[in-house]
């Protein structure tokens, strides 16, 4: 089974939970009658998330330029804790997974002496159809939640500012130009460990995510035809569906 095969049948497994449960919730409640106007002081919000984002490159060459499909999907679980007592201010942790990839003009491939070649590619010296590099993230976000929900109000505003760390339990960089095909899955500079802050707002069902890379991908990397630094981080915009 292919990496990208597991985060789709994870992901459709996730949604098929999501809405079993949401079907068995609202048969009950359609028996319930609400007896006051404070309603359920145990309500959690918010504890299921699904994102999409558009990746850019941080603190690589400036000749380095995003290229072909750059984006990301994550989704997971976060149990809300409420810590006052309106329970519209909280504390969240959880588990999730992120697939990520990174279409550049950046080039990682390896030299006959076995060492890891960091190359920018130019437009004037190489032709090439693809050239990306995919990782896959277990994640453990943390966010600190301030909404305006009640717990009869589905409607609302959130701002969450939160955490994540990470670990890179898969990675690949493919280079593909006609006649030649180069994959590396074996980067010794990659550092598995990820660290993150993030930032998500809005009202109701779509929120904007921004995602912003701490510690650099890679370590002790320096390109071989400028001899420039590269730390390789991302800064992720894209939205975010927050569910139960």
């Amino acid at each position: 089974m292919t990496i990208k095969r597991l985060f789709i049948g994870l992901f459709l497994w996730c949604l098929a939970c999501t809405f079993s449960h949401a079907q068995e919730t609202n048969g009950t409640n359609a028996n319930l009658i609400v007896k006051d106007t404070l309603g359920d002081q145990k309500y959690r919000e918010d504890q299921f998330y699904l994102g999409v984002t558009y990746n850019l490159l941080s603190s690589v060459p400036s000749t380095v330029n995003l290229r072909g499909l750059s984006g990301g999907i994550h989704f997971g679980f976060l149990r809300d804790m409420p810590i006052n007592e309106r329970r519209n201010i909280a504390i969240a942790a959880g588990f999730g997974l992120s697939y990520d990839i990174y279409g550049s003009t950046f080039f990682i491939g390896e030299s006959t002496q076995d060492k890891t070649i960091f190359t920018v590619l130019t437009s004037d010296e190489y032709d090439f159809d693809t050239n990306r590099f995919s990782t896959a993230v277990i994640e453990a976000p943390i966010e600190l939640r301030w909404r305006s929900s009640t717990a009869q109000k589905y409607g609302f505003w959130r701002v969450y500012a939160g955490f994540r760390v990470g670990y890179a339990y898969w990675y690949k960089a493919k280079f593909v130009q006609t006649g030649n095909t180069v994959i590396q899955t074996d980067i010794p500079e990659f550092n598995r460990t990820r660290l993150a802050a993030t930032l998500s707002f809005g009202y109701n069902k779509v929120n904007f995510y921004a995602y912003y890379s701490i510690n650099p991908f890679f370590d002790n990397a320096v390109t071989t035809n400028t001899g420039e630094n590269v730390d390789f981080r991302t800064i992720k915009l894209g939205i975010i569906f927050y569910i139960l």
